[in-house]
């Protein structure tokens, strides 16, 4: 039940006291967002791991001036790809069989079944496909981070133009998903941290089909 325990302890932090998180616990955190299950394994999305005080304020610009973006510690920044590609498919596979001491050409059959099916649909279909795969690892990520007792404030509420301009993102291939600032709460400051965890009722949010 630890699992558990640890998300009914963590909450959307709204302020951070600006204490630095531990080197160990962000690579830990990252480390259970790339361990992530994604379709076919292709991991089509990459994650940013910000801590630059420069950067982090201007990122703070594009993010209607959230204050855990600078008052936290560190910043993950999803970003998935803006679409499929045969060369990018390619290059999972090979991967895969390398590393696997597999032939070279073992997964021909079911990369270009695979492909064959992306390939059918258009590049905003593929753009959704894979900010659904990074939100798989976000979660995680999130849930890494309980576990660790570091706090993380899932956001949306940014101008995925103009975050995805400051990092660069579109000339690599990418689009801003979602944020996760990493830090500590403000424990005198933070107007959310001691009330009630409000969720949906078990029997209203199970549906148990036997």
């Amino acid at each position: 039940m630890s699992l558990v325990n640890d998300l009914q302890w963590r909450y959307a932090t709204k302020k951070m006291n600006g204490k630095a998180v531990p080197q160990e616990k962000v690579d830990y955190i990252v480390e259970a967002a790339r361990l992530a299950p994604s379709s076919s394994g292709i991991q089509p999305y990459r994650v940013l791991v910000i801590s630059n005080k420069e950067l982090l304020e201007k990122i703070k610009v594009a993010a209607n001036n959230q204050s855990q973006i600078t008052d936290g510690s560190h910043l993950l920044v999803f970003a998935a790809w803006d679409g499929y590609t045969l060369d990018k498919i390619d290059e999972v596979f090979s991967k895969t069989t390398k590393e696997r001491g597999m032939p070279e050409n073992a997964m021909d059959e079911y990369k270009n079944r695979l492909w064959g099916y992306l390939d059918s649909f258009g590049q905003d279909w593929h753009k959704n496909h894979s900010a659904k795969q990074a939100y798989i690892s976000f979660g995680l990520a999130i849930a890494a981070a309980a576990e660790q007792k570091v706090d993380a404030t899932p956001m949306e509420g940014f101008d995925a133009e103009k975050l995805d301009e400051i990092l660069g993102l579109r000339e690599k291939g990418l689009n801003s998903v979602v944020i996760l600032p990493l830090g500590y709460r403000d424990e005198e400051n933070d107007w959310l941290l001691n009330l009630k965890k409000v969720r949906i009722d078990k029997e209203d949010f199970a549906y148990e089909m036997n």
